[in-house]
């Protein structure tokens, strides 16, 4: 009996749909990169209920015929390619003619289109694959696709959707990486009647300040690299911009986005010795190469891109970071230690003509008699030539301060403005002074936070910020929390904030930095418990309140810092499972001597 059989085209559609259309995202993503290859110049993205309920793109493109919008949702039907030989030469963002039929087959879609050459457009009903009409309708030039109630079929993959917040975040990072490649387009975003990407025709670095905010802009530094095998243009932060998380790197290939770790670690290689180690910088980097030496056909998202030349492009990459880090002066110089240099050096002035008296040369004087190989009679009495101190040879000053015999912190000190050493009985203890902070403060706000919000100082001049879209729709689920961390911000509208208090206590920490680290470390692509997500708060404002490594701390402060990090919940680790407390056996320092 012949068991194998032929799937009807509605399931093979919803299949390829599984791997096409995982989100409300992938289908903003598919829309607009058709919009782009389209040639359109102004495109408008508009989402109800973080795509849920409707998704509309609406392009000014060259539009489709009659017979081509119905074609274009028929598998495997795309004007992009011809041949097998057209997948590596490939200058679209779209070729396999699945993303359209794949939309269709789980969700409700109207497509509404027209040519120049037409008088009047087409107006398309299709759901769950099949057409429910076709008729002529008037219209402008281009397209407008109505993408609703996506996986209506599909109640399984409708219950797994995140929350709208994190659907919403999903769609404006797609649709960041596509504005930023294309900043020769007008987009507009709107969600809910409100509109949060409202974007003209730029320079990259404007869209750069567009989308991200000026402070971000004014930290990057331009990479700019040409050769035979790859051209690398496109921006990398400065050191001082590096952070810990939510963070904005970006790299694109043939105007394409792509996900490339081995190109990312090129970057950390360059920063390495200017920033700290778990910190990174955000980089806006374009790699423009010959069609056939890369793959883009190897994963349906296409974010998956096989170079041929990878180690040679990795070492040009590099080499064009650092020449930029230099160009910039990003690198610090060499600072040469001058203490102790006598004030009366004459400088070298260029402008004086003036002769100046010749110095003397030295003079050597040698012994001719010394013989370094002639016998010498080794002393036998050390303590005469080494003899003890005594009180009456060296009399204290009057003002030496004597710290008492049971003073605990004189057993303290500090090893390279990092580590609080301690000796005990077992060994030398290391105390890493910034991640003992850490657990202190993030202990200290979780525990003031169970009773009331923490005290705040109100800004005498409101601090007004530029947040990236994704980080403003965090910022309205958010509130609640911050205002716990005595944090206040008061959202302006079209991205802007207003930081109008701090936490108190954390003078001198940058605002932007604070908010967006809070921001990162709200946002999260699950459900979590409001006590989770405040302890994820009080971590984040822990780090950016906490003394920073390399301050120099008194013997006092290091016992005081140890006292208070002992009394915490857990000592030996940060609440992110940080080492603080390490100990170096007596035992492996006697073997040093061995």
């Amino acid at each position: 009996m012949d068991i194998i059989q032929l799937l009807p085209d509605s399931v093979a559609n919803q299949i390829a749909a599984g791997e096409v259309i995982q989100r409300p995202a992938s289908v903003i993503k598919e829309l607009v990169e058709n919009a782009v290859d389209a040639g359109a110049r102004h495109i408008d993205v508009i989402a109800v209920d973080a795509g849920r309920t409707s998704l509309q793109v609406v392009d000014d493109g060259k539009g489709m015929s009659e017979t081509d919008a119905r074609l274009a949702f028929e598998r495997h039907a795309t004007s992009k390619i011809r041949q097998a030989a057209d997948l590596f030469t490939l200058t679209t963002m779209g070729f396999r003619g699945e993303a359209l039929p794949s939309i269709a087959a789980v969700a409700q879609v109207e497509l509404l289109t027209r040519t120049a050459e037409q008088e009047l457009g087409t107006h398309l009903v299709l759901e769950g694959s099949k057409v429910v009409s076709q008729e002529p309708e008037a219209c402008p030039v281009g397209a407008n696709f109505l993408v609703k109630n996506l996986f209506f079929n599909v109640p399984a993959r409708r219950k797994f959707l995140k929350s709208n917040q994190t659907e919403l975040s999903n769609i404006t990072n797609e649709l960041e990486r596509i504005v930023l490649t294309h900043p020769d387009i007008a987009f507009t975003f709107t969600h809910n009647d409100a509109t949060l990407f409202n974007l003209t025709p730029s320079s990259l670095k404007q869209r750069i300040a567009a989308v991200f905010g000026n402070r971000m802009a004014d930290r990057l530094l331009n990479v700019d690299v040409e050769t035979p095998m790859v051209t690398i243009h496109g921006f990398v932060g400065a050191p001082e911009s590096a952070r810990r998380r939510g963070l904005q790197q970006f790299f694109f290939v043939n105007e394409r986005y792509m996900r490339h770790p081995y190109f990312h670690r090129a970057v950390q290689e360059a920063f390495s010795q200017l920033i700290p180690s778990d910190e990174q910088v955000p980089y806006f980097l374009y790699f423009t190469v010959p069609p056939a030496e890369i793959d883009v056909n190897i994963h349906p998202t296409k974010t998956e891109i096989k170079f041929e030349n990878e180690q040679a492009i990795w070492q040009i990459l590099l080499a064009a970071l650092r020449e930029s880090l230099g160009r910039f002066n990003a690198i610090p110089t060499i600072d040469f230690d001058v203490t102790g240099r006598p004030e009366n050096i004459p400088v070298y002035n260029p402008n004086v003509t003036a002769t100046a008296p010749q110095p003397t040369p030295p003079r050597v004087q040698v012994d001719p008699d010394f013989n370094p190989f002639k016998p010498t009679k080794a002393p036998t009495n050390w303590e005469s030539l080494y003899p003890a101190p005594s009180e009456d040879r060296i009399p204290a000053p009057a003002d030496t301060f004597t710290l008492p015999l049971d003073d605990q912190s004189a057993d303290y000190f500090q090893y390279r403005g990092q580590y609080i050493v301690k000796p005990t009985e077992s060994g030398l203890m290391f105390i890493d002074q910034h991640r003992a902070h850490i657990r202190i403060l993030n202990d200290r706000y979780l525990a003031q936070m169970a009773d009331a919000p923490l005290p705040s100082q109100r800004l005498l001049f409101p601090e007004i910020l530029q947040l990236p879209a994704a980080d403003t729709l965090t910022l309205e689920t958010l509130q609640p929390q911050l205002l716990q961390l005595g944090l206040e911000v008061n959202d302006l509208g079209t991205g802007s904030v207003a930081v109008a208090a701090l936490p108190a206590g954390i003078e001198g920490v940058d605002p932007q930095h604070l908010l967006l680290d809070l921001l990162a470390a709200g946002t999260t692509s699950e459900r979590l418990p409001a006590e989770q997500i405040k302890g994820r708060l009080a971590l984040a404002l822990a780090r950016a309140a906490a003394i920073p490594t390399g301050q120099v701390l008194s013997p006092f402060e290091m016992q005081d810092l140890s006292d208070q990090l002992f009394a915490t919940s857990d000592p030996n680790h940060t609440p992110d499972g940080h080492t603080i407390v390490a100990i170096l056996p007596q035992e492996t320092i006697d073997k040093l001597f061995k």
